[in-house]
């Protein structure tokens, strides 16, 4: 569908539906590092390669549709490609030795994973957004609404778990030697991408049916992530 023959008002339905969710879970999450916050600039910036990263990931995502046709390795794959996608947009704004505005910005070990947090939130702001446009263009409000709301309790929770895993395994090796720390940033990713490879291939499997019972399950890997978060504040 072009963009160019939406309805303005429907757009910005569909952008609001997306947006606005991903704006209520970064701000509960952001309280997380409310003692010493990040600077706003460099939230946005991670928000920015959240999005950004989204039209890379329907690239290589088609990509290896070509190449792998259908099957589990191809919704692997695809879990593989956006968790690399929004780990390489958090680590251009703030993983390397200077973030992007020039400034160090990992100076805690809870850091790594607001931005990782922030990025997928990104991500899953103009994701959603993609997934809203289609009821919302030929009239299907209610549809559109549900679809929002499933989103926003299951695949926007799904990004948040499976990025922060990443950004939590760099917290904690935050004091480590750097051998330690690429070791655990390789457990964090491989985490990342089988926590939503086992989701897709979940939904998938069960045809939709009992998906609350994996929301559920997603909702339950949230409160860990939360205890995780309160352990990193005291390494």
């Amino acid at each position: 569908m072009s963009f160019s023959n939406l309805d303005p008002s429907t757009l910005l339905f569909a952008i609001l539906g997306g947006v606005a969710p991903a704006f209520v879970w970064l701000w509960f999450w952001l309280k997380e590092d409310a003692r010493r916050p990040e600077p706003k600039r460099l939230l946005v910036a991670a928000f920015l390669a959240g999005l950004i990263s989204v039209g890379f990931a329907l690239f290589f995502e088609r990509l290896a549709h070509n190449l792998l046709g259908s099957g589990i390795l191809l919704f692997i794959s695809w879990a593989a490609i956006e968790e690399l996608l929004k780990y390489g947009g958090a680590y251009l704004v703030a993983f390397r030795k200077f973030c992007v505005d020039g400034s160090v910005c990992l100076d805690e070990p809870i850091d790594p994973a607001i931005y990782m947090v922030t990025v997928a939130l990104g991500f899953a702001a103009l994701e959603n957004t993609l997934f809203l446009i289609n009821p919302l263009s030929v009239g299907e409000t209610t549809s559109g609404f549900l679809t929002g709301n499933l989103r926003f309790i299951g695949a926007t929770v799904l990004h948040v778990v499976a990025s922060a895993s990443v950004g939590i395994a760099m917290g904690l090796s935050f004091y480590k030697s750097a051998a330690k720390k690429k070791i655990y940033l390789l457990v964090g990713i491989c985490t990342a991408i089988v926590l939503h490879a086992l989701f897709n291939l979940s939904i998938i499997a069960n045809n939709g049916e009992n998906i609350f019972i994996i929301f559920g399950i997603l909702w339950f890997a949230v409160l860990f992530l939360l205890l995780f978060f309160e352990k990193i504040k005291r390494v």
